[in-house]
């Protein structure tokens, strides 16, 4: 395959444009991701969670919700325009006040204070420097937090996936589980 084949499919490390999302990012991806069903083993009211990559807010919603208005969503991404459609998104599905925009750049998550879940769905292959991502995601998580990585088959083999397992293992964590997730490579942390 082609390198420009390659990277008009996204099947490099690249980011994907904000237009795109509109493609994948709707209603009716719900019907084979249902967000809540997704993160219920791990959300909880009162916790405070990020969606790292959060696109247009599909997971984040979702999450903010099930935290409640006792607790707190962190909606990172690198892309603003995709920040600012979660913001009108949650607006419009009158989530409380509890999503916090976050804007991060190539090497920097911007995060400082501890959270007791993160989230990494289809966006670490985008990643070019995972390890110093992974790191990162460690010293914010709080002890016995959980971290779920969920990958896109397309775009994650099964080597590649369980290369990041293993950086994420080197760094402490503690693998939990391997849920199944439609057309995704998953796994669950516990730091």
């Amino acid at each position: 395959m082609s390198n420009k084949i390659k990277k008009v499919l996204l099947l490099e490390d690249q980011i994907c444009p904000w237009w795109l999302a509109y493609t994948f990012d709707h209603s009716l991806r719900r019907l084979i991701q249902n967000p809540e069903k997704i993160l219920k083993p791990y959300v909880r009211k009162g916790m405070t969670v990020i969606d790292i990559g959060c696109g247009m807010g599909f997971f984040s919603i979702a999450m903010a919700k099930m935290v409640g208005e006792n607790g707190k969503v962190i909606s990172v991404d690198l892309q603003q325009e995709m920040l600012d459609v979660l913001g009108k998104r949650a607006e419009h599905a009158n989530i409380p006040n509890n999503i916090v925009k976050q804007k991060c750049d190539q090497s920097h998550i911007n995060i400082n204070q501890q959270v007791d879940f993160i989230l990494t769905f289809w966006m670490l292959h985008e990643v070019p420097e995972k390890m110093n991502f992974l790191k990162q995601i460690f010293e914010i998580i709080k002890p016995a937090g959980q971290f779920l990585i969920v990958e896109p088959k397309i775009h994650t083999g099964k080597t590649y996936f369980n290369e990041i397992v293993n950086n994420c293992k080197q760094l402490g964590f503690l693998e939990h589980c391997r849920p199944k997730i439609f057309m995704s490579r998953a796994v669950v942390f516990i730091k």
